[in-house]
């Protein structure tokens, strides 16, 4: 219900700014706005106000402004000064435009709120380095405090994997990492040639082998009647060596469990101080690549290393001003690229995301509160602004597209020209929800 909620209210208000972007603009031009809606379908509620007819409709995918037309109905004589196609083409594009920008500016509204009140972040400290990956090969550390990618200073977590992810798209060299170690400053170099079939998903994320998060060699969790919790392990046990081998990190540990399926493992654990010893028998499971061991546990977090990660940032109202207009200017331009990237190849289109995956992300953002929740609408309502800009017919781009057309030639494209514009521009876009929905049903439902 809270994912149903907050997906509707998403929507609700990016669609609601969208249009009264629209409608804003298209009443200082002196276009008279028939009706404006939010969804689609019959009405639910209609009503009355500045000589508009403001609906609200059962579907809840986007919604409308209509305005005074004639290519829509007969217009009145005394009425065409009012009406949108008899408008200057600079007006007709500035109306047309008002849409996308109103998400832009809401963005920006929304991000310098956040800056105000304070984010949360994490510095771009390594926490722990995952086997095998592209950053154990590069030497990685738990420690390492990056602070550039690819000659890019970077001040914090997102900062660090927005350089990665730019850095890494359609690379075809290594990329050098620069770090504060404990004893001075190192280059971390990614092999990105040698990884870049097998990790070719992670890299278009921006992801490397590397989490903030550092674990202790402690029981946090116990599945319910998993081995580890038949052995007898327990929470807050502090698992010390197997067979009397000492692990020194979670990592072995997950390398000794995965690697022994089914044979048993003499556990030497801390229990209220004192030693004490456990035998257990990791369960063997079929990974499709063949047979793994699995004990049913999960570590527990360095609390002391977590707070030293974590900090707050804050900004006076002009500096969250200026924060959030250069978070809106990359996010927008992040969101620019990558779709760059798909029409050229260079990205994968499975990163493309529909209404499933948006709803489940809201539903989350919304669990972890209200600042999370209002980060995640900042970044649907760029996405929105920026897709809604693209130079597809039936889009505000498309229609963009047609006016610069007209400006250009000093008449309109013709009718027919347009009418085929509009069906391709239809096509493309269901073939893209299409796409979208796709991806959603695998990643949601393993599809």
């Amino acid at each position: 219900m809270l994912t149903l909620v907050a997906f509707l209210v998403a929507i609700g208000a990016l669609v609601t700014f969208h249009e009264l972007g629209h409608y804003t603009i298209a009443k200082l031009c002196g276009v008279k706005v028939l009706r404006f809606s939010i969804g689609f379908g019959r009405p639910l509620l209609s009503w009355r106000m500045f000589d508009t007819e403001w609906t609200l409709c059962p579907i809840p995918l986007g919604g409308y402004v209509r305005m005074l037309d004639e290519r829509e109905a007969p217009v009145a004589d005394h009425e065409l000064p009012h009406s949108f196609n008899t408008q200057p083409v600079l007006k007709r594009m500035a109306i047309v435009a008002a849409g996308p920008l109103a998400n832009l500016l809401l963005a920006f509204l929304l991000y310098w709120v956040l800056m105000a009140h304070g984010v949360v972040q994490a510095r771009p400290w390594v926490g722990t380095v995952v086997d095998d990956s592209p950053a154990a090969s590069a030497g990685f550390q738990s420690g390492d405090k990056v602070t550039a990618v690819d000659g890019r200073a970077v001040a914090n977590w997102q900062e660090m994997r927005l350089a990665l992810l730019d850095a890494l798209a359609g690379r075809s060299t290594p990329l050098d990492v620069r770090v504060e170690t404990g004893s001075g400053a190192a280059t971390r170099r990614i092999d990105v040639p040698r990884f870049a079939r097998q990790y070719a998903q992670a890299f278009e994320s921006g992801e490397i082998g590397v989490l903030p998060v550092r674990y202790q060699t402690v029981v946090g969790a116990l599945e319910d009647d998993g081995p580890a919790m038949r052995a007898g392990l327990r929470v807050g046990d502090r698992m010390l060596s197997a067979d009397g081998r000492v692990l020194p990190d979670w990592q072995a540990w997950v390398a000794l469990i995965r690697d022994n399926p089914g044979r048993a493992i003499t556990v030497g654990v801390l229990r209220d101080g004192k030693p004490v010893s456990v035998v257990l028998r990791p369960a063997s499971v079929d990974s499709g690549e063949g047979f793994v061991g699995h004990v049913g546990i999960g570590p527990q977090q360095d609390a002391a290393w977590m707070a030293a990660l974590q900090f707050t940032q804050r900004y006076d109202l002009p500096g969250a001003a200026g924060a959030a207009w250069r978070k809106t200017g990359e996010t927008s331009w992040m969101s620019l690229k990558f779709l760059g990237r798909m029409l050229t190849g260079s990205a994968s289109a499975n990163n493309l995301s529909g209404p499933l995956v948006i709803a489940s992300v809201a539903g989350q953002s919304a669990r972890e509160g209200l600042i999370a929740y209002l980060e995640f609408l900042a970044l649907i309502s760029v996405s929105i602004g920026i897709l809604n800009l693209l130079p597809i017919p039936v889009l505000d781009g498309g229609h963009l597209m047609y006016y610069t057309a007209e400006l250009v030639r000093g008449r309109p494209l013709s009718e027919s020209v347009q009418l085929m514009g509009q069906r391709i521009g239809f096509a493309l876009l269901f073939a893209l929800m299409a796409f979208a929905m796709l991806n959603d049903i695998s990643r949601l439902f393993g599809g």
